[in-house]
């Protein structure tokens, strides 16, 4: 198993530049935020993973272990685009990869380890971490057919009302056959709102290919945050110092 942290991200929402810092590296009780991410995934060796770095890439990496393997997103050009930049680390890979976000340092070692056994197990080209929760938040909509398979996520913005009733929230992290993964890359369009390239559209691209598409559902909300507002960052600040006494 290897893994992609993706950690590109300027964190404008978050008002890091007044910091002088990359969005992971914004602290919560102490901690850059990617150092939690990379804890709860170090049963992932660090030479088998690889931080995608973009805003202030120096700094991340300076903050890094040298053991880990690196990628540069120098243009933002969305999640997809992001995955792609690590490209040049799986040329000659052939196993499974966790791909996961630097910025959610509530998702814990027990929830990453728990959909790689599931993709494991049930032989899966790909499995979509996603939440069953009652909050509305603002993650992509997992729809499914009437016997509970994955069809597609469809983001907030593009929900119909009926779609935002469903409570399976699309969390962003997943694991793929690393060579399914990237020979399907070059198949994301970017004709969105946003013009980016996203990589929650691979799934529905690989079920397309009758590849195997399977879900790991978690029920806690809290484990799903994803720090992009100063809000976010007290919500994880209070929750980690909880955690800690």
């Amino acid at each position: 198993m290897k893994a992609i942290v993706l950690g590109a991200g300027k964190g404008t929402r978050l008002q890091s530049e007044q910091f002088q810092l990359p969005k992971v590296l914004r602290q919560a009780n102490g901690r850059a935020l990617i150092d939690y991410v990379l804890e709860h995934i170090s049963f992932i060796p660090k030479q088998d993973t690889v931080v995608v770095v973009g805003y202030k890439k120096e700094d991340v990496r300076a903050a890094l272990s040298p053991e880990y393997l690196f990628s540069d997103q120098d243009q933002q050009l969305g999640t997809g685009h992001a995955v792609n930049c690590a490209r040049e680390h799986f040329e000659d890979y052939d196993g499974d990869v966790l791909v996961l976000y630097g910025d959610m340092p509530l998702l814990s070692r027990d929830t990453y380890e728990r959909i790689i056994k599931q993709h494991v197990e049930t032989g899966a080209d790909c499995t979509v971490l996603t939440a069953i929760v009652d909050d509305k938040l603002p993650y992509g909509r997992v729809i499914k057919d009437e016997n509970g398979n994955f069809l597609d996520v469809v983001e907030t913005k593009d929900c119909t009302p009926e779609q935002l009733a469903i409570k399976e929230l699309n969390i962003g992290v997943y694991v793929f056959r690393s060579k399914l993964l990237f020979e399907n890359l070059k198949e994301l369009k970017n004709n969105n709102a946003q013009g980016e390239y996203y990589l929650t559209d691979i799934p529905k691209i690989l079920l397309k290919k009758n590849a195997k598409v399977t879900t790991c559902a978690i029920y806690d909300a809290t484990e799903i945050f994803g720090v992009n507002t100063v809000e976010d960052l007290q919500f994880c600040e209070e929750k980690l110092k909880n955690e800690a006494k």
